[in-house]
């Protein structure tokens, strides 16, 4: 058969992770695209449980009370592996393997000054200077895109990473990087004005906002079963 230059396989959107970072020239993404997306994602929502409370203490709570959002949480495996950029020939995966990202997704974790602001920082510190690390006291908001469905703000709150091929100095070619993640509700940016804040509750609202559309969706497919699983 010839050629056509048109494939049948669908093209498959990448997730990532996009940290807004506040720098000296504005805001600066740092943008973790997923090499390949996780096979399995675990995602895990802690509602409030009434029956919990101390009822000698207070009134007793309705079983249907709820006065915050469920705390959700996020967990994965990216894989990362050095073989796509040796075969492109990537000076950076060449010279050090799979280390670029793994300091990227590290970063996630750590309180900034932006990536310029860190990096004339820590020159400083090497240098003999005092530096300024008193000043770092916020980690920069982080976005989880897993695709246009799933745009949440979250905090990094686990990482482990395991590597297990190795260049000759060292710097590792394969990686497997478990992550731990919980959403960022719009309650926990009150008093607080940026306009990474701004992008951070825009995203979760309009994550709410297309599952609220899924499941109205829902109700409506659902209209004919109901009729075959209610009495009357």
């Amino acid at each position: 058969m010839a050629e056509t230059g048109y494939s049948l396989s669908p093209k498959v959107m990448r997730g990532a992770l996009v940290q807004l970072v506040e720098d000296v020239i504005g805001v600066v993404p740092n943008i973790i695209p997923f090499q390949y997306n996780p096979e399995n994602i675990t995602r895990t929502l802690e509602p409030w449980n009434p029956f919990e409370v101390d009822q000698t203490n207070r009134g007793a709570q309705a079983p249907t009370v709820q006065p915050y959002d469920p705390e959700e949480k996020f967990s994965f495996t990216l894989e990362l592996h050095a073989a796509d950029g040796l075969e492109d020939g990537d000076p950076i995966v060449t010279a050090t393997g799979v280390a670029a990202r793994i300091a990227a997704l590290r970063k996630l974790t750590e309180p900034t000054q932006g990536l310029i602001g860190d990096l004339v920082n820590t020159a400083q510190a090497l240098a003999g200077g005092a530096g300024e690390t008193e000043v770092r006291a916020t980690v920069p908001v982080t976005l989880l895109v897993l695709g246009p469905g799933i745009i949440l703000p979250v905090r990094v709150t686990e990482m482990s990473v395991e590597t297990k091929e190795f260049t000759p100095l060292l710097y590792p070619l394969h990686a497997e990087v478990q992550l731990g993640m919980r959403v960022l509700t719009p309650d926990v940016f009150k008093c607080r004005n940026s306009v990474t804040i701004d992008i951070a509750i825009a995203a979760y609202n309009l994550t709410r906002l297309q599952e609220d559309a899924l499941a109205i969706a829902n109700i409506a497919n659902a209209a004919s079963a109901l009729r075959g699983i209610l009495p009357f």
